[in-house]
């Protein structure tokens, strides 16, 4: 079972931004939700470490290389 954190005026009014707001975000963006083995979870870090890029900037990209093949 899991058991919650004791109620403070924070996270009371963090759950009711959430609540009010939820809808309106899950609109506005998404979530791949996927596991990836670490090593190549590290392996594509660094990648774009190197490169200066975010993973979204990476997704885009690989998206578009592949609608125009």
């Amino acid at each position: 079972m899991v058991t919650r954190k004791e109620d403070t005026p924070q996270r009371v009014a963090n759950r009711k931004y959430e609540a009010k707001n939820k809808e309106k975000r899950q609109a506005t963006s998404g979530n791949f939700q996927t596991m990836i083995p670490r090593e190549l979870f590290d392996e594509l870090t660094a990648f774009l470490r190197e490169r200066n890029m975010t993973k979204v900037d990476f997704i885009k990209k690989a998206y578009e290389l592949l609608k125009n093949q």
